[in-house]
């Protein structure tokens, strides 16, 4: 059992779940999951941590499915638009999303510890910096929320502070 964010859970159906949920998305909006796109998005199934574009290539790379930056950025930016990976700003990075061919707003939780990083519901958030923005004549063109800490297996091996 892999962690899910920060859940246990059956990885091994997790990430079949996932290809299948967007092998099926691909097919309703008349999208080509090529051999690369899909490979690169089982890489950022394989751990629930984001993952940089040249760490993406570098398991391409050793697949022997290209070397060059232009095959990982294209692969990501294809699952990125289509909303089945999500950049993680922060880390200058990509997870792919625990909730693909859904409509949400998620914020992301990401652990200094050990780089796991799980999806949460963002909508109250967003909410809430919408009518904030609203009162204030601000408009929002986009939206991001990423949090920094530990996750509860870091968590419970981290010294007391004090």
């Amino acid at each position: 059992m892999d962690p899910n964010g920060f859940a246990q859970h059956d990885h091994a159906h997790c990430v079949a779940d996932a290809l299948e949920a967007v092998a099926a998305e691909c097919v309703d909006r008349g999208l080509q999951l090529t051999p690369v796109r899909r490979r690169v998005l089982e890489i950022l199934l394989a751990e629930h941590k984001a993952l940089g574009a040249y760490d993406v290539l570098e398991v391409l790379r050793g697949e022997g499915l290209g070397g060059q930056p232009p095959v990982a950025y294209r692969a990501l930016d294809f699952l990125v638009k289509n909303g089945f990976a999500h950049r993680i700003e922060r880390l200058n990075a990509f997870v792919a999303c625990a909730h693909p061919g859904e409509r949400h707003a998620p914020s992301f939780l990401i652990c200094t510890g050990c780089s796991l990083v799980a999806e949460a519901p963002g909508r109250p958030a967003v909410r809430a910096l919408r009518s904030a923005a609203d009162e204030m004549g601000f408009e929002i063109a986009r939206v991001v929320i990423e949090a920094e800490g530990l996750c509860p297996g870091c968590a419970a091996t981290a010294e007391p502070r004090g």
